[in-house]
């Protein structure tokens, strides 16, 4: 059983180092307003990950991944928001770009943790992971639930320490992040991944 907890370990963290929506989020967050927030951003994401699993555990889950209208709602709710907080990003860069080179840059708006938690809560790609994927990953010594709720826990951990590392090397670097022209192009790529993974969400398929 060991040995199957630690290829489920294996894999699990290689979902979880592939950049996707919440690495674009909590970059944004990080460089804007400091690995506070950015660490608080990844707290609201391991949230989401732990009430998917709660869902998952229960059932709930699975009939929003085998209904097409539970999936569409979701995944256009999280297109919108991801699109949303990329034009946040754009217009960022924009006003940026008017302001003093000494000037301070404006402070983001929105709860981080908040930010985080919505932004993983309407991907309904996450469901379909916990409920497709994860119960083949699930140790056959231990029964379903348990394994399943193992599995969550270890992921939501991994998440936490993955992207809490990836913030606090981004605070290593926030003085060449903060320079002017740096923060501009950051901010419009940051802008532009979001809004591709919005779209990319929108047209997923289960």
């Amino acid at each position: 059983m060991l040995v199957q907890i630690l290829a489920a370990m294996g894999v699990l963290a290689v979902l979880t180092m592939v950049p996707g929506p919440d690495m674009a989020v909590v970059t944004k967050r990080a460089i804007t307003s400091g690995w506070q927030d950015g660490l608080r951003t990844v707290g609201g994401i391991t949230a989401g990950l732990l009430t998917w699993g709660a869902l998952t555990v229960v059932g709930l889950a699975a009939v929003l991944a085998a209904s097409a209208t539970a999936y569409t709602v979701v995944k256009l709710a999280g297109a919108l928001y991801l699109g949303f907080l990329g034009v946040q990003a754009l217009l960022q860069s924009r006003r940026s770009r008017t302001a003093s080179p000494t000037a301070a840059p404006p402070a983001p708006t929105g709860n981080p943790w908040r930010t985080g938690l919505v932004s993983n809560l309407f991907n309904p790609k996450i469901a379909v992971f916990y409920t497709g994927l994860l119960p083949t990953l699930a140790p056959s010594g231990l029964s379903p639930h348990t394994g399943m709720v193992l599995l969550v826990l270890v992921h939501a951990a991994l998440t936490l320490a993955w992207l809490g590392s990836y913030v606090l090397v981004l605070a290593k670097a926030r003085a060449f992040f903060e320079r002017p022209a740096v923060r501009r192009t950051m901010d419009r790529i940051t802008g532009v991944v979001l809004i591709g993974f919005g779209v990319k969400v929108a047209t997923s398929q289960p």
